[in-house]
C-alpha cells in the first residue's frame, strides 16, 4: 500500500513513526554522561536513532525512565541505513536487582523479622 505513495509522503510517515516510537519509548541507554533514547528492545540487542550518531562499544547501562533495567556489555553496533537506526548487540545482558544475592537458601515459611526481648 505505501508503494503505491509519493517518496517525500512515504518519508514523512518514516519520519513520523519513529518520533512516535520515540516518544512513547522510556527507555535510555547511558554511557558515561551520555543519554540515547532507545527505539526497540529485545532479548538479543537494542535499536537506537542513526541521528544521535552513537559510536557505541563496551559497557551501558538500560534504563526505563529512572528505574535501572540492565546493564549490558555491546560488541558490535551496526547502521540500518533503510531504517535509519543503529543495531547494538549483546554479548552479556545482567538484569539489575534492588537487594544484595543471598549465598544461601531461604525456607518459605521464614518470618519476616524477629523480636527481641522487651
Amino acid at each position: 500500500m505505501l508503494e503505491h505513495l509519493p517518496a517525500e509522503i512515504r518519508e514523512s510517515l518514516k519520519l513520523a513513526r519513529k518520533e512516535d516510537q520515540r516518544r512513547r519509548s522510556r527507555l535510555r541507554v547511558h554511557v558515561g554522561d551520555a543519554v540515547y533514547p532507545v527505539l526497540r528492545l529485545w532479548d538479543g540487542g537494542f535499536a537506537l536513532d542513526a541521528a544521535c550518531d552513537p559510536q557505541l562499544r563496551g559497557v551501558v547501562d538500560i534504563y526505563d525512565g529512572s528505574r535501572h533495567l540492565y546493564r549490558a556489555l555491546i560488541v558490535a553496533s551496526t547502521e540500518d541505513n533503510a531504517e535509519g537506526e543503529v543495531i547494538c548487540e549483546f554479548k552479556l545482558n545482567t538484569a539489575v536487582v534492588d537487594t544484595p544475592p543471598r549465598d544461601f537458601v531461604q525456607a518459605e515459611n521464614a518470618p519476616a523479622g524477629l523480636i527481641g526481648k522487651a
